[in-house]
């Protein structure tokens, strides 16, 4: 039976990346996906444009990935930023930094960015099979030698002197990843850190959102409250939408949201409508406003301070007379209006499943694989990339870079000394 140096399990952004990089080195590699062809999920990421990474320091990207960026020092210091740059350009793929960073194929195509890691996969020599779906890891003394696969109906063992685990999270489970490399793992003894939706939509109670749906606020603030205290806070974009909340801020707010409706607390957010002006400023804003417009109607004045949905919205809940003229609004009816734009409320009952999470949180415990390698410290040969790893970020381009480092770094780190003295 044919034996080969590093076997690679999906072929997804990690998977891509860590066989075209192991064969170049000189190893025989195989790389299996249990799709009917390779990048599906990073075909669609982005919104099918793909933000393939940022143009921010390593520091900037530790902060914005949980729990532990800091794992990631040593494969960033391997493969970074300009590195996945450099690669696509050699392949056709131009790119293009946009607001906040984000670094974009310029043909905005994600197709394209996996069509180049494709052309470099065939053009390093690795070997493809698709429709193959890995069953179980095969390890002996603690050492992996090989897999277990059914392909096309048929079981087969393909043997390696190396594994390397790329077979993505939960999120987007049609695209393919659905959890299956935590059911590999579990059994040879790795811990597995609850896995929960990232980057998700979230749920709020009531019609309050929905009675706004598709409308898109910029420059708002939106905190989360947990128990009634302050978590979290982030500043840009959002979205109401018929089942609650979505846009920027709100998928990075998620993840903290998610792991607290987890634990069963209280969870609440509120959107500031106006961030940047405290209390005092915004009274003297609004107070000057109804005095020069005395004779308008109150639901006119409203156009001036915010979207054309968000109006009635607004005069309902503050028990409003729309055709009241400015001059009459009281005092206590002006404290109230600021209330509401410094502090819309919303109760959070939940999130949306994993078929609209971007990403997965939690995953393979990172205390038991090594941050110089990725290999495994239970099963010696056996290594991990990507969003199978617990380890997940913010918007932005960040986790598709965990992927690309990872990957890079797990296929320099496998191979053995005969591979590399061949390749030479």
């Amino acid at each position: 039976m044919k034996k080969y140096d590093v076997i690679v399990v999906g072929a997804g952004a990690a998977g891509l990346i860590a066989a075209a990089r192991a064969a170049e080195l000189g190893a025989r590699v195989f790389l299996l996906e249990k799709m009917e062809r390779a990048g599906r999920k990073l075909s669609i990421t982005g919104k099918g444009r793909c933000n393939i990474t940022n143009d921010a320091p390593v520091s900037a990207f530790i902060d914005h990935i949980y729990p532990n960026g800091r794992f990631l020092r040593h494969a960033f210091s391997e493969f970074f930023v300009q590195d996945i740059i450099n690669l696509l350009a050699r392949y056709g793929v131009e790119t293009v930094v946009e607001r906040g960073g984000r670094i974009f194929p310029a043909s905005n195509r994600a197709a394209d960015v996996v069509n180049a890691l494709l052309q470099w996969v065939i053009s390093s020599k690795v070997e493809i099979r698709y429709q193959c779906k890995i069953e179980k890891l095969l390890v002996s003394d603690q050492t992996i030698t090989g897999v277990e696969a059914v392909c096309s109906g048929r079981k087969m063992i393909f043997n390696a002197d190396a594994v390397i685990l790329c077979t993505g999270g939960c999120s987007y489970p049609a695209t393919g990843s659905n959890g299956e490399g935590y059911k590999l793992v579990g059994p040879l003894g790795h811990i597995i850190e609850p896995v929960m939706p990232a980057l998700v939509p979230i749920e709020t109670e009531g019609s309050l959102a929905g009675r706004m749906q598709g409308l898109s606020l910029k420059n708002v603030k939106a905190l989360v409250w947990v128990n009634g205290k302050k978590l979290k806070e982030e500043f840009g974009e959002m979205l109401f939408t018929h089942f609650g909340l979505s846009g920027p801020i709100i998928l990075t707010l998620s993840r903290f949201i998610v792991d607290e409706l987890r634990k069963g607390k209280k969870v609440e957010l509120t959107v500031d409508l106006k961030p940047a002006l405290d209390e005092q400023k915004l009274d003297a804003r609004l107070q000057r406003d109804l005095n020069e417009n005395g004779k308008k109607h109150l639901d006119n004045m409203f156009k001036d301070w915010l979207p054309a949905k968000m109006i009635p919205v607004f005069i309902d809940l503050l028990q409003l007379n729309p055709d009241k003229e400015c001059h009459q609004v009281t005092s206590k009816e002006r404290r109230k209006i600021l209330l509401l734009m410094k502090d819309m409320r919303f109760r959070v009952t939940g999130h949306r499943s994993f078929k609209e999470a971007i990403i997965t949180a939690g995953g393979i415990r990172t205390r038991e694989i090594n941050p110089k390698t990725m290999e495994s410290k239970i099963i010696k040969n056996l290594y991990f990339a990507g969003e199978l790893i617990d380890l997940d970020a913010d918007t932005g381009g960040y986790n598709l870079q965990i992927a690309w480092s990872t990957a890079w770094l797990a296929a320099s780190s496998c191979l053995s000394e005969k591979v590399l003295e061949r390749h030479i």
